[in-house]
């Protein structure tokens, strides 16, 4: 018999398993990757009696993986606040779903743990664009503004590490990343002592500071749509860019297009923090599109598909004419 951890290689993945690692230690097979790279399941070369533990990935879109998982005989947890569709019924499968706009899975894994490690899972939610639920979670743990910002800080530049065209594109393999931090039970040890952290904190600073210099592309009554070079700078800070913007305008929607090296683009959407609903149902529209209510994204938009974009997103949060 074999153990699996598959996890999203954010913020929230990696978070959500080290919660649960620190809880119940496993000698495990880590599979992850990019943060678009969401069809993991399928890489699982399960058989009877082996045990997969899934996290922060979309069951709608390892539907027919987990379907080969369950029928060879392995027993799978799965947790996650993505969009689902039907979750299937099998006496293997513990499925734990939620997918209300103000969770995300760590958050799911800190209620199943009883808050034993929570302080990730707050650190989690803050790089999952979640700062309300983050502080709402924080309350019991009785922290200073000064370390809340630290998590703050810990999460978005976790976050960071996952976007990428491809880990070339990273700074850390989110495998290594995550077996980097799970030498701290303490985050924040771990933001003053690792390494790691600091080389994402100049990272993300810099690539930040690239982003912000931009103007929107194309602006609406209700949102505004950036477009970024196809650079490794740009694909790296694609998805905190977009979350930034959200926090800043919290009544528009955003949306961070990327020129991808084959050609098209990457897309990252965020709907309003006034009204956090709508970007998973637009994204869904496109073959390689997904993700939640309120941040959604679409893995290749092909540049013959960029007009129907624009127009599905200005429709979408209520614009008219772009400007």
């Amino acid at each position: 018999m074999a153990n699996f951890d598959v996890f999203n290689g954010d913020a929230d993945g990696i978070c959500a398993l080290h919660q649960l690692r620190l809880a119940e230690p496993r000698d495990s097979v880590l599979i992850t990757g990019v943060k678009r790279d969401i069809a993991l399941l399928k890489k699982v070369p399960a058989s009877a009696g082996d045990k997969i533990t899934v996290l922060d990935i979309s069951l709608d879109k390892n539907r027919e993986a987990l379907q080969t998982v369950l029928a060879r005989g392995g027993e799978v947890t799965y947790v996650d606040h993505h969009f689902a569709g039907d979750i299937l019924e099998h006496p293997a499968l513990r499925a734990v779903i939620d997918t209300a706009p103000g969770t995300c899975t760590s958050l799911l894994v800190d209620g199943m743990l009883a808050g034993r490690f929570r302080a990730w899972a707050v650190a989690a939610a803050f790089g999952d664009n979640l700062a309300e639920s983050a502080l709402r979670a924080a309350v019991p743990l009785g922290l200073s503004e000064i370390q809340l910002t630290a998590l703050r800080e810990l999460g978005e530049c976790l976050n960071y590490n996952a976007y990428g065209d491809s880990v070339e594109d990273l700074f850390f393999h989110p495998a290594e990343l995550y077996r980097q931090l799970h030498g701290y039970p303490d985050p924040f040890r771990f933001i003053s002592d690792a390494p790691v952290f600091a080389t994402l904190k100049r990272g993300y600073t810099a690539d930040m500071a690239m982003a912000h210099a931009l103007q929107p592309q194309w602006t609406y009554p209700g949102s505004a749509v950036y477009l970024l070079p196809d650079q490794p700078w740009a694909r790296r800070v694609s998805g905190v860019f977009g979350n930034h913007l959200a926090q800043r305008e919290a009544t528009l929607a955003h949306a961070v297009l990327t020129h991808k090296p084959d050609g098209g683009y990457v897309v990252s959407v965020r709907a309003p923090r006034s009204n956090p609903s709508g970007a998973d149902e637009l994204c869904r529209q496109f073959d390689s599109g997904g993700g939640r209510k309120s941040a959604a994204g679409i893995n290749h938009l092909p540049e013959s598909e960029l007009e129907r974009f624009l127009a599905l997103f200005n429709t979408a949060f209520n614009g008219e004419n772009p400007s």
